[in-house]
């Protein structure tokens, strides 16, 4: 699956990319993401969580990790996850995200993600 888009938010990008690396806020960026939280030591940015997903009929819980990698603070990142179901099988993605500021106290938020499940 395939999903770009954007959005105007209204405040400055060093407090947008502050926002987008605390694991509460980014989770609930995520759709389906229930919690993540931050893993120290594992080399770069890097974040465990659950969420919960549904494809068709099926629907199941994920555990997995999220790493950001690409940094360039503050104006991008791309987030890679993946997470394992169970029997219900696997779940990946990657989201290029990019700030911008078209004007003061403005930041555009874009977004690239590329997703994929497996499994039964």
């Amino acid at each position: 699956m395939e999903l770009n888009g954007n959005v105007t938010i209204a405040a400055p990008r060093q407090r947008v990319w502050a926002a987008l690396n605390d694991p509460a806020v980014l989770a609930r960026c995520i759709d389906g993401v229930e919690s993540l939280t931050r893993v120290e030591g594992k080399g770069g940015e890097r974040f465990e969580g659950k969420m919960n997903a549904k494809v068709g009929p099926v629907r199941a819980s994920f555990a997995g990790h999220v790493a950001l990698t690409q940094v360039n603070a503050p104006e991008s990142y791309v987030l890679v996850g993946e997470g394992k179901g169970g029997v219900a099988g696997f779940a990946k993605g990657e989201a290029a995200v990019t700030l911008t500021e078209p004007a003061p106290g403005q930041t555009l938020l874009s977004y690239h993600v590329n997703s994929s499940v497996g499994g039964k």
